[in-house]
């Protein structure tokens, strides 16, 4: 009885694996075409990396960038020959899972490192797009300075301070962002004011013709003069002209310069810069003016006099009786 059950048992193992040996022989073809497609998307991988790599690094300012791109394109295909060999051997549902478990691991790995992805998705994005590039003047989230470098994770900026400051790329993705250097010029504005008795349209003509004798002035039949205001005491106005920017004069040396200047111009002009000044009017509604207070208030200070002279009178004389009586 023993050796009838061995036999049997024997007789299904054989069976199994003459099942798993005729099985395999007839996926021989299967798995040696499925290890050529691998292969030669592997081959494709590295050629598409390297050329996707030479382009992103000419088009794109970080080299971080470039390469970070060029590698996910070529996981991107070689995750997908790996795809078509399992598919062409008749895993299918082992493509599935490993699609699921990627996309579970993607999620997880997203939650824990929000942060750090979401920077890095942001310097991927604008070193596609290309707000700015090294070397531009920028400002965002009160930093102003020259780009240093830009990084995947952050960006350096060193600010006219000198000191360098670390700005996460999502800071600048997501807020505004000014670039001094995409057009190259800059408009001043200067502020100043004149007096009541000056014309405004004479000043603004005075100013205009002084500040466009500046070599660094550029756009100067957009250098402008308007009135902005009445103030307490001047017309106030703004003075507008255009730089280049970045250029040989700076934007604090143009704005210092150009001060001076029309200062020098209106002086030569004698048209008035006030210095504050206030009108008191002590007679409004039944008040006394100043000229009465005044009156008012010497008379009385005379008065007070008088009265001191009359009592000190008496004792002088006393004291003049006082001394003949003596001799």
């Amino acid at each position: 009885m023993e050796l009838i059950e061995l036999e049997k048992f024997w007789q299904l193992i054989n069976e199994k694996l003459q099942t798993w040996l005729e099985t395999g022989i007839k996926h021989v073809p299967n798995i040696v075409v499925a290890l050529l497609i691998a292969i030669v998307f592997a081959i494709i991988a590295r050629v598409v990396g390297k050329v996707t790599q030479n382009i992103l690094r000419r088009t794109l300012d970080s080299r971080q960038i470039a390469d970070l791109l060029s590698s996910i394109i070529k996981v991107c295909v070689l995750l997908a020959g790996m795809f078509v060999a399992l598919d062409f051997v008749g895993l299918k549902g082992t493509v599935t899972s490993l699609l699921a478990g990627a996309g579970i691991i993607g999620l997880a790995i997203g939650f824990a490192f929000q942060d750090m992805t979401e920077n890095l998705i942001a310097g991927i994005a604008m070193g596609i797009r290309k707000p700015f590039q090294i070397g531009d003047i920028i400002e965002a989230d009160k930093v102003f300075g020259t780009v240093k470098t830009i990084n995947l994770r952050n960006t350096l900026v060193e600010t006219f301070f000198g000191q360098l400051e670390i700005i996460p790329n999502k800071i600048l993705f997501r807020n505004i962002l000014t670039n001094y250097s995409t057009n190259g010029i800059r408009c001043i504005e200067i502020p100043v004011g004149i007096s009541y008795a000056d014309d405004p349209e004479v000043a603004a003509k005075v100013i205009v013709e002084a500040l466009n004798n500046c070599d660094f002035v550029i756009k100067k039949e957009e250098t402008a003069v308007y009135a902005e205001s009445f103030g307490d005491s001047s017309v106030n106005l703004l003075v507008w002209f255009w730089i280049n920017y970045p250029g040989e004069t700076g934007f604090m040396q143009a704005r210092h310069t150009g001060l001076a200047t029309i200062k020098t111009a209106l002086e030569q002009a004698d048209i008035l810069i006030p210095f504050p000044i206030r009108t008191l009017d002590f007679g409004a509604k039944g008040g006394e003016k100043l000229n009465t207070m005044w009156q008012k208030k010497a008379n009385i200070a005379g008065e007070k006099e008088e009265g001191s002279e009359n009592q000190t009178s008496p004792d002088s004389d006393t004291a003049s009786d006082e001394g003949s009586i003596e001799k």
